[in-house]
């Protein structure tokens, strides 16, 4: 492997492929020896330009050794394992991400979120397909799913009211199973300071679900996380709570976080290895290397050595917005159990 795609794993399908344009967003069970899934979503170069994310559809690779994978060629368009909805009046008919999946009670559930074809005013600015919400699904073998009806046009959640910092979207859904409870944690964007927010809230069932607002914000100014926090994964590890999360900066650079918990709830922030205090952040720019652009949605797995696995999605530079760039999915691992220091797997 070149310098140039270190940590790089897995690249965009064929043209015949749902996913030939970009991938996104990893989501990695380990079943045991030699059974390895990923989840994750991504588009084909026909798909809405006017939605301008790096969602579209879902699909599953599996993998022996969690580095070298292979797709599985879904029921649904072009190989894809779940799709928006045909329906217009639900709130996925526009373009879908999964962002989580566990394995319980013999069954896999998938949470997921999506938005319809609605087109909102931000300021000056028209986004179609901005209005998101999470929703939920359910397999029994990763790849057939069966979408649950919530109560909000199908979706388990809503946005909150205007004057809410949810108020705009609720998406990319995390979910922790917690002895008797499930958490969710989601992230959203405030309209007016144009920073990312993460907000919480818990169930019983893991389809119910009460909101209890912001748990965490934005860094201090100069930090790599001044744009507020996006995607995160969250596992827990004895009785600390570990919140990876990207980061955005004044620049619009993406970096990956980190911050700890006792109850799930109340955050305090960590500082990483990295010269801007996150513990992985983009390659340099200017030497033609895979992740050179912003990186994001980490996905943390804990080794039976007790090293992590962090799988992100690293995009080249250059692009001037979601579709003028190229989303790849990489791999990264600890140093030992110090999950503040990381480097691309090679």
């Amino acid at each position: 492997m070149s310098a140039k795609n270190a940590g790089l794993i897995f690249t965009p399908g064929s043209e015949n492929w749902w996913d030939s344009e970009r991938i996104s967003n990893p989501i990695v069970m380990h079943c045991g020896d030699r059974n390895w899934k990923m989840w994750y979503y991504g588009r084909d170069p026909n798909f809405d330009r006017a939605i301008n994310l790096p969602t579209g559809r879902c699909g599953l690779a599996i993998s022996e050794d969690g580095i070298h994978w292979e797709r599985v060629r879904g029921n649904l368009t072009m190989g894809a394992v779940l799709e928006p909805s045909s329906d217009e009046n639900r709130f996925d008919s526009g373009h879908i991400g999964v962002n989580d999946v566990q394995f319980h009670n013999d069954l896999y559930w998938m949470w997921y979120f999506g938005g319809d074809r609605t087109i909102t005013k931000m300021g000056n600015i028209e986004a179609k397909g901005i209005n998101m919400l999470p929703g939920c699904a359910v397999s029994r073998d990763g790849i057939n799913w069966i979408k649950l009806e919530g109560p909000y046009k199908g979706a388990i959640l809503d946005r909150g009211k205007p004057d809410e910092f949810d108020a705009l979207f609720c998406g990319w859904p995390k979910i922790l199973k917690d002895r008797e409870n499930w958490k969710m944690y989601y992230h959203t964007l405030n309209p007016q300071t144009r920073k990312f927010i993460v907000g919480f809230a818990l169930s019983e069932d893991g389809l119910h679900w009460q909101k209890f607002g912001q748990v965490l914000g934005a860094g201090e100014p100069g930090s790599f996380d001044e744009g507020g926090i996006g995607t995160r994964h969250i596992i827990k590890t004895g009785d600390r709570y570990l919140m990876f999360y990207e980061g955005v900066d004044s620049q619009g650079n993406h970096s990956i976080g980190v911050a700890v918990s006792t109850d799930g709830i109340k955050w305090e922030k960590q500082a990483g290895s990295q010269d801007n205090g996150s513990i992985f952040q983009q390659s340099p720019k200017g030497q033609d290397i895979w992740d050179a652009g912003p990186i994001g949605t980490p996905y943390i797995v804990p080794m039976s050595d007790g090293s992590y696995r962090m799988y992100y999605v690293g995009t080249n530079e250059g692009g001037y917005d979601e579709l003028s760039s190229l989303h790849q999915i990489g791999l990264a691992v600890s140093d030992g159990s110090n999950y503040l220091k990381w480097q691309r797997w090679e």
